[in-house]
């Protein structure tokens, strides 16, 4: 069976299906320059390999994570960045920016040697915008016609917590959601907070970040 799914190309299966095997990026002769495959809503999205300033955030949100790790010897939850996340509930791949998992779901799959995790693994996911693909990080368009979202994949699998860091200088910020609805799709938010204003996930995470450096993307 071939499936119409990437600019008109014929595929020999799912994208899902084809992104579970590993097989999508290469059939789809992606550079092997950190470019991103994923499959949201069924349909493949490509974007290109996060900018520094992207990959500076991450590094201040995993360093609030380990400030805690280390000021509290039972503080319970690790970071991951850019491990694959497989929806299979809802037949979709996403690629996260960063995942934090409890400690003993982290020694697990580390012994185990895993290729992807999968949504009840997670307690928390980050999203970083960039003007390539913040329409797929944030929440649906609602319209005659709403396509899902990354955001919606999230709730609908039960994802607990979603940080999304918006970088568009129209509308810069910083907004936790949980109480995810996966009949509905959505999140409740939680807390939003200012570029230059602490971010304090309250429990049960209990971390502090600082986003000082933090800027909008270049208009």
């Amino acid at each position: 069976m071939s499936v119409v799914a990437f600019a008109q190309l014929l595929l020999p299966d799912s994208p899902y299906a084809m992104w579970v095997r590993g097989e999508l990026g290469e059939y789809l002769r992606l550079p092997d320059d950190g470019t991103r495959v994923e499959v949201i809503g069924g349909e493949i999205v490509v974007s290109p390999a996060p900018v520094y300033a992207r990959g500076g955030i991450l590094s201040d949100i995993q360093r609030g994570f380990e400030r805690s790790w280390f000021l509290n010897n039972g503080f319970p939850w690790r970071v991951v960045q850019t491990i694959n996340l497989d929806l299979v509930e809802i037949g979709d791949g996403y690629i996260p920016d960063m995942v934090v998992v409890h400690k003993d779901t982290d020694a697990e799959k580390r012994a185990d040697d895993v290729l992807r995790l999968h949504p009840h693994d997670l307690e928390l996911v980050v999203e970083v915008t960039s003007s390539s693909n913040a329409r797929h990080d944030r929440r649906p368009m609602f319209g005659r016609q709403v396509k899902p979202t990354k955001w919606s994949g999230y709730a609908r699998t039960g994802v607990p917590f979603h940080l999304l860091v918006d970088r568009d200088p129209r509308q810069p910020g910083v907004t936790l959601f949980g109480e995810p609805n996966k009949v509905e799709a959505t999140y409740e938010v939680l807390g939003e907070w200012k570029f230059g204003e602490s971010v304090r996930l309250p429990t049960p995470f209990d971390v502090e970040i600082g986003t000082d450096a933090w800027k909008p993307w270049n208009a």
